[in-house]
Protein backbone atom coordinates (compact mmCIF):
# COMPACT_ATOMS: atom_id res chain seq x y z
CA UNK A 1 0.00 0.00 0.00
CA UNK A 2 1.16 3.59 -1.06
CA UNK A 3 0.83 5.87 2.25
CA UNK A 4 1.40 9.59 2.41
CA UNK A 5 4.74 8.90 4.38
CA UNK A 6 6.33 6.67 1.59
CA UNK A 7 4.58 9.52 -0.96
CA UNK A 8 6.26 12.29 1.18
CA UNK A 9 9.90 9.97 1.03
CA UNK A 10 9.59 9.62 -2.81
CA UNK A 11 9.06 13.31 -3.22
CA UNK A 12 12.27 14.38 -0.65
CA UNK A 13 14.23 11.68 -2.94
CA UNK A 14 12.86 13.39 -6.27
CA UNK A 15 13.80 16.71 -5.14
CA UNK A 16 16.84 16.13 -3.78
CA UNK A 17 17.81 14.89 -7.27
CA UNK A 18 16.69 17.47 -9.00
CA UNK A 19 18.92 19.96 -6.82
CA UNK A 20 21.78 17.76 -8.01
CA UNK A 21 21.34 17.93 -11.53
CA UNK A 22 20.27 21.71 -10.99
CA UNK A 23 16.51 21.75 -12.12
CA UNK A 24 13.14 22.70 -10.39
CA UNK A 25 10.86 20.14 -10.78
CA UNK A 26 6.87 19.36 -9.99
CA UNK A 27 6.77 15.88 -8.96
CA UNK A 28 3.00 14.11 -8.76
CA UNK A 29 2.43 10.67 -6.96
CA UNK A 30 -0.53 8.53 -7.01
CA UNK A 31 -2.02 5.41 -5.52
CA UNK A 32 -2.71 2.00 -7.26
CA UNK A 33 -5.70 4.24 -8.07
CA UNK A 34 -4.18 6.84 -9.74
CA UNK A 35 -5.75 9.07 -6.72
CA UNK A 36 -3.06 11.88 -6.25
CA UNK A 37 -1.56 11.23 -2.60
CA UNK A 38 1.13 13.98 -2.58
CA UNK A 39 2.70 16.76 -5.10
CA UNK A 40 5.31 18.91 -5.04
CA UNK A 41 6.42 21.87 -6.81
CA UNK A 42 9.99 22.77 -6.54
CA UNK A 43 10.16 27.07 -6.07
CA UNK A 44 10.12 28.67 -9.82
CA UNK A 45 8.89 25.35 -11.34
CA UNK A 46 7.39 25.80 -14.80
CA UNK A 47 3.55 26.09 -13.73
CA UNK A 48 2.43 24.45 -17.07
CA UNK A 49 4.25 21.09 -15.61
CA UNK A 50 2.20 20.81 -12.94
CA UNK A 51 -0.63 19.16 -14.78
CA UNK A 52 2.15 17.47 -17.15
CA UNK A 53 3.34 15.76 -13.84
CA UNK A 54 0.30 14.56 -12.63
CA UNK A 55 -1.04 13.11 -15.67
CA UNK A 56 2.76 11.37 -16.52
CA UNK A 57 2.03 9.16 -13.09
CA UNK A 58 -1.24 8.92 -14.41
CA UNK A 59 -0.63 7.58 -17.47
CA UNK A 60 2.30 5.25 -15.90
CA UNK A 61 -0.47 3.47 -13.24
CA UNK A 62 -3.37 3.35 -16.10
CA UNK A 63 -1.20 1.31 -17.68
CA UNK A 64 1.41 -0.06 -15.55
CA UNK A 65 4.59 0.72 -17.74
CA UNK A 66 6.86 3.76 -17.88
CA UNK A 67 5.26 7.20 -19.58
CA UNK A 68 8.06 7.09 -22.25
CA UNK A 69 7.34 3.34 -23.14
CA UNK A 70 3.69 4.31 -24.16
CA UNK A 71 4.77 6.95 -26.26
CA UNK A 72 7.06 4.50 -28.09
CA UNK A 73 3.95 2.29 -29.02
CA UNK A 74 1.60 5.43 -29.80
CA UNK A 75 3.52 6.34 -32.33
CA UNK A 76 1.75 6.81 -36.10
CA UNK A 77 1.62 2.94 -37.07
CA UNK A 78 1.88 2.11 -33.69
CA UNK A 79 -0.69 -0.49 -31.91
CA UNK A 80 -1.44 2.24 -29.41
CA UNK A 81 -1.60 5.45 -31.88
CA UNK A 82 -3.68 8.38 -30.38
CA UNK A 83 -3.69 7.07 -27.04
CA UNK A 84 -2.59 10.14 -25.39
CA UNK A 85 -6.41 11.62 -25.93
CA UNK A 86 -8.29 8.77 -23.81
CA UNK A 87 -8.59 8.99 -20.35
CA UNK A 88 -9.26 12.98 -20.22
CA UNK A 89 -5.67 13.16 -21.43
CA UNK A 90 -2.51 11.32 -20.87
CA UNK A 91 1.63 12.37 -21.51
CA UNK A 92 3.24 9.49 -23.07
CA UNK A 93 6.91 10.88 -22.60
CA UNK A 94 9.21 10.07 -19.93
CA UNK A 95 8.92 10.81 -16.50
CA UNK A 96 6.61 8.85 -15.28
CA UNK A 97 6.84 5.19 -13.30
CA UNK A 98 4.73 3.04 -11.74
CA UNK A 99 5.34 2.15 -8.07
CA UNK A 100 5.97 -1.57 -7.12
CA UNK A 101 6.22 -2.98 -3.75
CA UNK A 102 8.21 -5.77 -2.35
CA UNK A 103 6.11 -8.57 -4.11
CA UNK A 104 6.10 -6.79 -7.35
CA UNK A 105 2.64 -5.25 -6.92
CA UNK A 106 1.86 -1.94 -8.52
CA UNK A 107 0.95 0.65 -5.62
CA UNK A 108 0.93 3.56 -7.17
CA UNK A 109 3.12 5.53 -9.47
CA UNK A 110 5.44 8.63 -9.51
CA UNK A 111 5.32 11.41 -12.51
CA UNK A 112 7.99 14.44 -12.74
CA UNK A 113 7.88 17.43 -15.24
CA UNK A 114 9.79 20.82 -15.67
CA UNK A 115 12.94 19.99 -17.63
CA UNK A 116 13.88 17.88 -20.53
CA UNK A 117 12.14 14.71 -20.45
CA UNK A 118 15.84 12.76 -19.67
CA UNK A 119 15.81 15.20 -16.73
CA UNK A 120 12.35 14.31 -15.75
CA UNK A 121 12.57 10.28 -16.55
CA UNK A 122 16.07 10.87 -14.06
CA UNK A 123 14.75 12.49 -11.22
CA UNK A 124 11.22 10.47 -11.32
CA UNK A 125 13.45 7.27 -11.33
CA UNK A 126 15.36 8.37 -8.09
CA UNK A 127 11.70 9.08 -6.56
CA UNK A 128 10.58 5.54 -7.27
CA UNK A 129 14.07 3.87 -6.13
CA UNK A 130 12.69 4.45 -2.88
CA UNK A 131 10.00 1.91 -2.63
Amino acid sequence: MLTLEKAEKIITTAKKKAAEIDTKMNIAVVDAGANLVAFARMDGAWLGSVDIAVKKARTARFFDMNSGDIGSLSQPGGSLYNIEHSNGGLISFPGGIPLKDDEGKIIGAVGVSGSTVENDHTVASAGAGVI
